[in-house]
């Protein structure tokens, strides 16, 4: 099992590995372009297995919170994306994938980082799992109000990308807790291996399928990345703030908002539009896990006792 937390808890590495690899060496990833939306159903099948019930009956007692964090991650981050896809001038499939990408749900990823980071893993799962199930119509209806600006989308299509790769594997992963029995254990620990595996992989396929592209515009939509994924860390915690949440909850809101699900905005991008525009979601599921793991080893050893002084 050392190999499987050794993966798990190193996604942010790994994806970076992945990325330049794919880079440098494309013919590593391009062959996998058939079975993305299998990765991607892999990762939300792992979600809803490592997913405990008991743990998010004590959230869903305050459905206000929960209610403050989805309308956040579904206000903020789609008016982020398409802000900074308009004022930076983008090419229109650029432009779109940076939009996708804001209008995701939340991660997987940012349970395991407000864990690592001391905040309310609860409610951060509960956040995961509301805007996940309102993610086939919600994600939708924002890209085609807001993308559709840049291009045509092709709503009812992409209701049944995220019903089939996202809502559907997550519903199968709660459902198979019970039938797994004495084999839960064995399965919540691979499901965290497995799901950052995938997401390796569907960020190399990404920049291999947009390598040429890369190095044109790269460094003007990788800034935009960065300024979307610091909106979401910042917005998140002021929101938090305003509205009266403790430190723990404050803290998970902040990730939730600023981690989004871009893996499935790449997902979405390959499925009905040009590989270019699934550039954006592969970049920002990068940048946002590298962020989010600095922040947690920052966080963890300032809340780290103090080393006590030797004895004279």
């Amino acid at each position: 099992m050392f190999i499987l937390r050794l993966i798990a808890n190193n996604l942010a590495p790994l994806t970076l590995l992945a990325a330049v690899a794919a880079y440098f060496v494309p013919e590593l990833f391009l062959p996998v372009k058939p079975l993305i939306s299998w990765f991607f159903g892999a990762t939300m099948l792992a979600l809803g297995v490592v997913l405990n019930p008991d743990e998010l009956k004590e959230t869903l007692n305050h459905p206000g919170q929960i209610g403050i964090g989805v309308i956040t991650q579904y206000t903020v981050m789609p008016l982020a994306g398409f802000a900074a896809a308009w004022i930076s001038g983008l090419p229109p499939a650029l432009a779109l994938g940076l939009i996708i990408v804001g209008c995701a749900p939340g991660a997987m990823a940012s349970n395991v980082i407000v864990y690592l980071a001391g905040g309310a893993v609860a409610y951060s799962v509960a956040l995961t799992t509301v805007s996940t199930l309102l993610a086939p119509l919600l994600t939708p209806a924002l890209v085609k109000l807001l993308g559709g600006v840049f291009m045509p989308v092709p709503f009812w299509l992409m209701v049944q990308t995220i019903l089939f790769t996202a809502l559907f594997p997550l519903l199968a992963g709660m459902a198979s807790r019970r039938l797994l029995g004495e084999r839960l254990t064995l399965a919540t620990e691979l499901a965290p291996a497995v799901a950052a595996l995938a997401i390796v992989v569907i960020c190399g396929y990404v920049v291999a399928a947009n390598q040429a592209r890369l190095g044109e515009i790269g460094p003007t939509l990788f800034a935009l990345v960065v300024l979307v994924n610091a909106l979401g860390y910042i917005t998140g915690w002021q929101l938090a703030r305003l509205f009266r949440f403790d430190p723990s909850r404050r803290l998970a809101l902040s990730i939730e908002i600023g981690m989004q699900n871009a893996g499935l905005g790449a997902v979405l991008a390959l499925q009905h539009f040009d590989p270019e525009t699934a550039l954006p979601g592969a970049l920002f599921a990068t940048w946002c896990i590298l962020t989010a793991a600095g922040a947690t080893a920052y966080l963890r050893r300032r809340a780290a006792p103090p080393i006590p002084a030797p004895l004279p």
